[in-house]
């Protein structure tokens, strides 16, 4: 299938800059995958369409202050560092801004220790080896990386974690998460509905447009995701009893979806620790997952490709120009849609 039948224009203004406050205040559109028409309503409207039994799987992972700033040594240009994924305790996978960093060439992090550049990973990923473990002080030297669509600064850095953020490790929030609030979440669960916790650690490929003209030529990078037993018994006794598997944003679709390659016959999903390279494209037949709950996506992207493989492509790029019909919010910061 070509990458082009994913594009859809999207005026600039429809870019959410900040998040909706309070949180559950955003919108919440409903599609319904058997063909019934759109409903629009508040995403604090949710236990509306959740029912006893059901299970609603949120990613805990929690953003790290990835962006770093440096200089090079000798010379003094000035390099951005965006810290993508930590391979070994004091080497991490860095997407890098600046020219001629190669291999052997030292870095000095502002505030922070020296690095060396160890290897060309391709386009502007290198693996950096740091002095010193980051993770005592990224606090205090790294900011938050927010997309490059997002121009106003964050008020907070809790502003780009969801409420219940545990596990850090991303270079990205989970943005389907982030219109939860902690009341919300307390209503959900008192309907019986099951709140079951997976991770998946988010890279920025993960909202890269698809360069390639076929999508499927496009080359997905591994992610890391863990789905424990308990959120497997959980899960199980969901579908045991009828109950629907909710998957709260595109990441804890591709670590339930994972979950479910290594499940045996009869099951819906397995304990899973380790990479996850699952690009899902129309066509993918889906066994764990049953509604999902999402953001508005970047046209050309990998995200888009999984919510129309769930939904279907027409149904998906009707929705979204419906959307903007409506004056709906796009991306990290907009607003939500449950497809059921």
């Amino acid at each position: 299938m070509r990458t082009s039948d994913f594009a859809y224009p999207l005026p600039p203004e429809f870019i959410a800059q900040r998040p909706a406050s309070p949180r559950d205040s955003s919108r919440l559109m409903v599609l319904d995958r058997n063909g019934g028409p759109l409903e629009h309503r508040l995403f604090r409207d949710l236990p509306e369409y959740l029912r006893p039994g059901d299970a609603l799987v949120l990613n805990e992972t929690r953003v790290i202050p990835a962006r770093l700033h440096a200089r090079k040594t000798p010379g003094g240009g000035r390099v951005e560092l965006l810290l993508l994924r930590r391979l070994e305790p004091q080497i991490w996978e860095v997407l890098v801004g600046g020219r001629a960093v190669r291999p052997g060439r030292r870095l000095l992090v502002e505030g922070g220790p020296e690095a060396e550049v160890v290897e060309d990973l391709g386009g502007p990923r290198r693996s950096l080896r740091f002095a010193e473990p980051l993770g005592p002080r990224l606090e205090a030297i790294g900011e938050m990386p927010l997309p490059p669509y997002i121009h106003a600064p964050l008020q907070s850095p809790e502003e780009y974690q969801t409420v219940f953020a545990r596990l850090p490790g991303s270079a990205a929030a989970p943005t389907a998460g982030l219109h939860f609030t902690p009341g919300l979440l307390d209503r959900i669960e008192a309907l019986g509905v099951r709140l079951v916790r997976v991770t998946l650690h988010i890279g920025l490929d993960t909202f890269a447009p698809v360069s390639e003209d076929l999508a499927e030529d496009h080359a997905i990078h591994t992610e890391w995701c863990h789905l424990s037993e308990e959120a497997v018994q959980a899960l199980s006794a969901t579908r045991a009893t009828g109950g629907r598997i909710v998957a709260v944003g595109t990441t804890s679709v591709r670590t339930l979806e994972t979950a479910a390659r290594a499940a045996p016959p009869g099951k819906a999903v397995a304990p899973f620790k380790g990479p996850t390279d699952l690009y899902i494209l129309p066509g993918h037949r889906f066994r764990a997952v049953d509604a999902v709950l999402t953001n508005f996506h970047l046209p050309r992207s990998t995200l888009l490709m999984l919510v129309s493989a769930f939904a279907g492509r027409d149904r998906i790029l009707a929705a979204y120009e419906a959307a903007k019909e409506q004056g709906y919010r796009f991306y990290s910061f907009g607003d939500a849609m449950l497809i059921v």
